[in-house]
């Protein structure tokens, strides 16, 4: 039953991409694990606080996937986790903008949309107020976070488990997040199993995540990146990351911006962050996972 479902995903997946469509795949076949059954719908819309696209109220996770022409594909492939305060996502910034930049240059990228808290009209704008009350923010967080991650864990393990159907390697299957979607990304970095075990890491200004675990003895390769300046005062978070990574003797690199405020992911200020993601395809490249 298992393989005859792969084919059938395999398949859509083909005819989908060969009309130019993006195809979106369910993480869970039914209801996610330590959820419940819930009514309300996923929505997307514009922000006018974030001045962005951005999705709320996800309750079944699922993984937009972008593959790049057969001629381009390197075997690499990279979930992509978009920030949001775990209220919601930044889809097009710190998602899909993210997944045509790394797909040009010959990965297949998974953009996740993770399971986050219960938002009403306007997710972004209720964020900005429960952010206000610190107190109230942590307990949305520590209810919402551990779902949020083992979505992350399910995706790497997911793509991993299906790479020969997106013609990848399960090898070289990395995942990169902002912000809230850093702390995912964080979260998978220490707690992954053998089957999830990601490739590469890469938290982008992350937040809030839980660095009390050890650092694993297979630990992979992290790119952090955040600027001085940020908004939400993350940048020492970051910090610390690398200093677990390199303390540890892993490979890591990290770049700190003096300015770029938070959240900066595909936005364009004509600042050094604005090439944070040529900075990334580098070192990519540095280890074996994009061709030069």
């Amino acid at each position: 039953m298992q393989k005859s479902v792969s084919r059938i995903l395999c398949a859509l997946f083909v005819l989908a991409s060969a009309a130019g469509a993006q195809t979106v795949i369910p993480l869970y076949p039914g209801v996610a694990p330590g959820s419940s059954p819930e009514s309300y719908p996923e929505k997307q819309y514009f922000s006018n606080a974030w001045h962005t696209e951005v999705v709320s109220n996800v309750t079944r996770p699922s993984l937009i996937v972008f593959t790049p022409p057969p001629e381009r594909k390197d075997g690499a492939a990279i979930v992509i986790c978009p920030g949001g305060g775990f209220m919601a996502l930044s889809i097009a910034s710190e998602g899909t903008e993210v997944a045509k930049y790394l797909v040009a240059r010959g990965m297949t990228a998974f953009v996740l949309k993770y399971r986050l808290a219960r938002t009403g009209d306007d997710a972004t704008q209720e964020f900005l107020t429960l952010y206000a009350d610190h107190a109230k923010f942590e307990e949305m967080r520590k209810q919402v976070e551990p779902l949020a991650a083992a979505d992350g864990l399910a995706a790497v393990a997911y793509v991993r488990q299906h790479a020969s159907e997106f013609g990848v390697s399960p090898d070289r299957v990395g995942i990169i997040g902002f912000s809230a979607g850093g702390a995912v990304t964080a979260e998978v970095a220490f707690h992954y199993s053998p089957e999830s075990r990601p490739a590469f890491v890469a938290p982008i200004y992350a937040g809030g995540m839980s660095t009390d675990a050890p650092v694993p003895a297979d630990a992979p390769p992290m790119f952090v990146a955040a600027a001085n300046d940020d908004g939400f005062g993350l940048a020492p978070e970051s910090l610390h990351l690398y200093h677990l990574w390199s303390a540890a003797h892993k490979s890591a690199e990290l770049h700190i911006y003096a300015k770029g405020g938070h959240g900066f992911g595909m936005r364009e200020q004509n600042l050094p962050t604005d090439h944070w993601i040529d900075r990334f395809a580098d070192w990519l490249e540095l280890e074996g996972f994009l061709k030069k």
